[in-house]
């Protein structure tokens, strides 16, 4: 139980706006990608996999889950030292700190104690770096001098179970986010330039998903896993346009981000599978349809990626699956046992995988007839909860303290 703090690594889409920064094919800004979707643009895969990786540099940068973002040659990390939440932008190629800002953070106890810090990811764009604390402290920051923008403890009073883990969403000139704690929370709008709340629905408290965007005939939407339900937001207004139930099971909780395609939305989590749903618009509103559901084989930890009509995970019995997009069927699963909780990433001609407590990157063809692995390579001596950033033959993994860059040439 004591893992579920780290449930950033469990909160995608085809379809996906991130229309607030202009990124190159290497970057990495956000939650999951550019469009927020896990996929990585640009990568060969080696010809032959190495043994190990070479490290060319590695920084201790403090303790937390929260993926680091890379935007040109700077990386953006989320961290905790002793009593502080540290932003941190480092120079990319030498890992040498550029700026750094700070302040006092909640302490984090109870069952999620063994991780102290940050799970949620930091958001750049419009020159702007969004972070969301442990204890509900919202800041932004100039992204070329870390000289705060704004920062907000509106919502510190409250927070979910295991902490804060969705991680803020910047499209134009919004960020959104979801407040608040068990069984009331707000999805909330702010403009990005100054922190002001442009509109906000109420309703379910937040689950340890992230929201994302999507467009069905015309209309731009926010899709947020809440902890009860998956609701679509009007991007415009924040009007609720349709939900579909999706309580979380006993002692489980909802923390996987929806996986969108088009006018599809793929959902998932521990104890009730996986489904999908096709969002559809009825006169002057919208309705969601079931398209199929597989009962069985759900994820809990980690949000799958679709490639090629496939959804490709880690479930939540610890292995990695396949899952036909169309019917909802299961065309393979791994019996190798990993931990639930991971990273799972299409890197174009691989898929690539990075089980938490193993710290062991896992590479295997994107095959929907069996499961072919490719490598298996270490990578930390320390769990690696947040995402790998893979950039060209760059591959940066962040462990509990570590920051470290390796090359796969």
């Amino acid at each position: 139980m004591n893992k579920l703090c780290s449930l950033l690594t469990a909160t995608a889409g085809a379809a996906v706006l991130f229309t607030s920064v202009q990124v190159t094919g290497q970057d990495w800004p956000q939650w999951r990608g550019p469009n927020r979707d896990g996929k990585v643009a640009g990568f060969t895969a080696p010809e032959k996999w190495p043994e190990a990786l070479t490290a060319k540099w590695k920084t201790q940068v403090g303790l937390g889950d929260a993926t680091p973002a890379l935007v040109g040659d700077k990386l953006y990390v989320f961290a905790r030292q002793g009593s502080e939440e540290v932003i941190l932008c480092l120079n990319a190629a030498d890992g040498k700190e550029l700026w750094r800002d700070k302040y006092e953070a909640q302490a984090v106890n109870g069952p999620a104690s063994g991780h102290g810090g940050p799970r949620s990811s930091p958001a750049v764009a419009k020159g702007k770096v969004v972070t969301l604390g442990v204890g509900g402290i919202l800041s932004c920051l100039d992204a070329a001098n870390g000289k705060v923008v704004w920062r907000k403890d509106n919502w510190t009073k409250t927070v979910p179970g295991f902490f804060t883990a969705m991680s803020p969403l910047i499209t134009g000139d919004l960020c959104i986010v979801h407040m608040g704690g068990k069984g009331e929370g707000t999805v909330v709008a702010l403009d990005l330039a100054s922190g002001n709340s442009k509109w906000e629905w109420a309703g379910d408290g937040p689950a340890y998903a992230s929201p994302v965007l999507f467009t069905v005939d015309g209309s731009q939407q926010v899709v947020v896993q809440t902890e009860k339900n998956v609701v679509g937001l009007g991007l415009a207004d924040g009007k609720l346009l349709w939900q579909v139930a999706s309580p979380a099971q006993r002692m489980a909780q909802n923390a996987v981000t929806p996986v969108v395609d088009g006018s599809t939305i793929y959902y998932s989590g521990q104890g009730q599978g996986t489904k999908a749903i096709k969002i559809e618009k009825q006169g002057d509103s919208f309705a969601a349809k079931e398209l199929w559901a597989n009962a069985t084989l759900g994820t809990v930890f980690n949000t799958p990626v679709l490639k090629d009509g496939s959804l490709f995970g880690l479930s939540d019995k610890g292995n990695l699956f396949c899952i036909n997009a169309q019917s909802g069927e299961a065309t393979w699963t791994d019996s190798t046992k990993h931990d639930r909780f991971g990273a799972v990433i299409d890197a174009g001609s691989v898929v690539l995988a990075l089980p938490g407590q193993d710290s062991t990157l896992i590479a295997f063809k994107p095959n929907n007839k069996q499961y072919e692995e490719l490598a298996k390579i270490k990578v930390s001596d320390t769990p690696t909860y947040a995402h790998p950033l893979v950039a060209g033959h760059r591959m940066f993994v962040k462990d509990k303290e570590n920051l470290t860059l390796f090359s796969l040439d």
